[in-house]
């Protein structure tokens, strides 16, 4: 659902409301007897019929749209809704170009995984983190297996030991049916510290002249 954000100038604040583009109402759209009108510029005109605002509207080859329809009266406001919705489609695009996609990647492991085992899966888990990956490590039980579900736990416990300060425990262990999973996510990169400037030191006097003496006056 996308929404369209507009900013409505009340008695003394300015405050944000957020309205999906698909209930907004415009121009002969708007049915209150009276509604509240707010200028391209900000300004607030007063309260007026709808097609007077609109008329005022259309003089300046611009729209008049509902932005606060729950008020008393609703509140429309005189604007190119063309253009602004242009610029609002413009600004989302340019949002998710600098977004990064989070991706969950799953590593299984077994209760009777031996040592060389769990530490290739390890390693994984810790090359995923690094990319800036989520993980979902996953213990399925089979049939009996479901006894000796503290041996899986175990293990998670024991990955989420040797990850360390590599990775951030999101949901420790938990059980569902008969698969145990926890959900680790990428460690907070650390601020570089900033190296001290060396200090300047002031030049060496020319070897072979003398230095300036200082005379009491």
């Amino acid at each position: 659902m996308r929404a369209i954000i507009f900013y409505l100038f009340a008695i003394g604040n300015v405050r944000r409301i957020v309205i999906d583009k698909r209930f907004i109402r415009i121009n002969e759209r708007i049915r209150a007897r009276e509604i509240r009108v707010i200028d391209d510029g900000g300004e607030q005109i007063g309260v007026m019929q709808p097609f007077e605002a609109l008329k005022k509207a259309r003089e300046k080859n611009l729209d008049l749209v509902e932005i606060s329809p729950t008020a008393n009266p609703p509140v429309c406001r005189i604007m190119d809704y063309g253009k602004f919705l242009y610029q609002q489609e413009k600004k989302e695009r340019e949002a998710k170009k600098h977004q990064k996609t989070i991706v969950v990647k799953e590593v299984k492991f077994r209760i009777n995984v031996d040592d060389h085992d769990y530490e290739t899966k390890k390693n994984h888990v810790l090359r995923f983190l690094g990319e800036g990956d989520k993980v979902k490590a996953t213990i399925f039980f089979r049939g009996r297996e479901m006894t000796r579900t503290g041996l899986g736990r175990g293990i998670l416990e024991r990955l989420i030991k040797d990850i360390g300060d590599q990775g951030i425990v999101e949901f420790r262990p938990r059980q569902e049916g008969n698969t145990l999973h926890a959900i680790l996510a990428p460690a907070a990169k650390k601020p570089e510290p900033k190296q001290p400037k060396p200090k300047q030191q002031a030049p060496a006097a020319p070897q072979g002249q003398p230095q300036p003496v200082e005379t009491a006056k």
